[in-house]
């Protein structure tokens, strides 16, 4: 029988963080790097761009790139020194700690810092991609009364979206009722503005209408968003809202339900999401590190006028556990991450299919030097190759960028007397290769084109003009 070959599956470590040592000039421990890389990376061509939230000169994080292949790794911006301002805060100019990733239009990047700025209480910020041009486009302002509220919100710790020019984002904290806001701000700094305050809870557990302290960056569509808040809504454990560009139309599509009187933590539909969504069609998907039929959290989908929720898959700690971060999407496969579980408890890589089947272990991590611990964020795909952070383990235990290349069909060529017989697998250890095609081409530099209805084993004469042949994923 004929069969076609699989190129292997490999992992790769691309950087591991530094080491950082006590400074005395600014009090903590700081190296060249960065440390913790709690947020996911953003490419361009082959330069991947992320965030450290500790490390740098003044162990505020920084702002990094590296090149896909490992090389050229670049701290393009380090968070300055904080500074207590006399009542209650670390100010600096342009922030502290950031906790999410970054996005990109043309060549500069936007990005969130958790703390610090001109109250303490973060940032929204900018920086071109070769490090130049660093600006802090927005403060978040001084929190008041015992309930900390403010007019604009504090602590964003979700990264950004961008339609036009204006960027989108959440705070954790702040607003009116002090549990946190959607605002708005134009890539220039001006325009800023609260979309929703989220209302203060109450009771116990504390519940309202709507959630509190969103911790996650949103997604767009059309003129609407979509995001969700950890805790709060009917039992506190967190909900999945929408909210019009302008403030308008705040719908709560689901609240996540509540846990047993006196335990187990486990329900139907997981809980305490703290990841953005991603939109395909009118579908969302998102991953709940809590709740699930074991406690170890889920992947759900949830249609986005709120009906059709459905609990894809319940993690049982040897596939994962706690996924914290959100999900990316190619064709019908869901990648991810969970943050621990797995054979060491270090965190896993996985993948399964958008109707739930199929769900792959693709990367234990081991907390070795080697390859890195507990990734708490979503990844990014280029070809058949993801990308991701672990926020700990390599060399010192500050964390890892890592490359996870996954299993491609090749063709098998066999001469049969007057023809050439062409081979390839359509599926290997949960992969499926059904979405790839046989191409062919008068010259290698050629165009390639599709062999209509081509499949495996493809025969093909000898005689006639000269043609090559590729495997493409369609």
């Amino acid at each position: 029988m004929l069969t076609g070959r699989v190129t292997a599956q490999t992992f790769t470590t691309l950087h591991s963080f530094t080491a950082r040592y006590y400074n005395s000039a600014v009090g903590s421990a700081t190296n060249s790097d960065g440390a913790d890389p709690y947020a996911g990376l953003v490419l361009m061509g082959n330069a991947l761009y992320g965030t450290a939230s500790y490390g740098g000169s003044s162990d505020n994080g920084t702002v990094f790139k590296v090149n896909t292949d490992g090389s050229g790794f670049t701290n393009l911006h380090n968070f300055t020194a904080v500074h207590y301002n006399g009542s209650c805060c670390d100010t600096n100019s342009d922030g502290a700690n950031p906790e999410a990733g970054l996005i990109l239009s043309g060549n500069t990047l936007y990005g969130t810092a958790s703390n610090g700025g001109n109250s303490g209480y973060g940032t929204v910020f900018k920086v071109n991609t070769d490090g130049s041009g660093f600006t802090n486009l927005h403060s978040f302002m001084t929190t008041s009364g015992s309930g900390l509220t403010n007019s604009d919100g504090y602590r964003p710790r979700g990264g950004l979206i961008i339609s036009a020019h204006t960027l989108y984002g959440t705070a954790e904290s702040g607003g009116i009722s002090g549990y946190g806001t959607v605002f708005k701000v134009n890539t220039d700094g001006s325009g800023f503005a609260k979309l929703h305050d989220f209302t203060l809870p109450s009771g116990s557990p504390p519940t309202n209408s709507d959630g509190i302290r969103p911790r996650a960056g949103l997604v767009i569509s059309g003129n609407t968003l979509y995001g969700m808040a950890p805790f709060g809504g009917s039992s506190d454990n967190g909900t999945v809202f929408k909210v019009n560009t302008d403030g308008s139309g705040f719908t709560n599509l689901h609240s996540f339900t509540a846990f047993p009187s006196f335990g187990p933590y486990t329900n139907s539909d997981g809980a305490n999401p703290y990841a953005g969504l991603i939109l395909s069609g009118n579908t969302l998907y998102g991953t709940a590190p809590n709740g699930g039929s074991l406690g170890y959290g889920t992947v759900f989908k949830v249609n986005t006028n709120g009906s059709g929720f459905t609990n894809l898959h319940s993690f049982n700690f040897s596939s994962g556990a706690f996924p914290f971060a959100g999900l990316i999407l190619s064709g019908n496969t869901l990648y991810g991450t969970a943050v621990a579980g797995g054979s060491s408890n270090n965190g896993t890589v996985f993948k399964f299919n958008t109707d739930g089947t199929g769900f792959t272990n693709l990367h234990t991590f081991a907390g070795s030097p080697s390859d890195g611990a507990n990734p708490s964020a979503a990844l990014v795909l280029l070809g058949n190759t993801l990308y991701g952070t672990a926020v700990g383990g390599g060399s010192s235990g500050n964390g890892t960028v890592f490359r996870l290349s996954l299993p491609l069909p090749q063709l098998t060529i066999i001469l049969s007397v007057t023809n050439v017989v062409l081979t390839w697998p359509s599926n290997y250890a949960g992969f499926d290769f059904t979405g790839f095609v046989l191409k062919t081409a008068p010259a290698i530099t050629g165009t390639f084109t599709n062999i209509p209805g081509a499949t495996s084993p493809y025969t093909n004469p000898i005689t006639g003009a000269q043609k090559f042949f590729r495997l493409i994923s369609n």
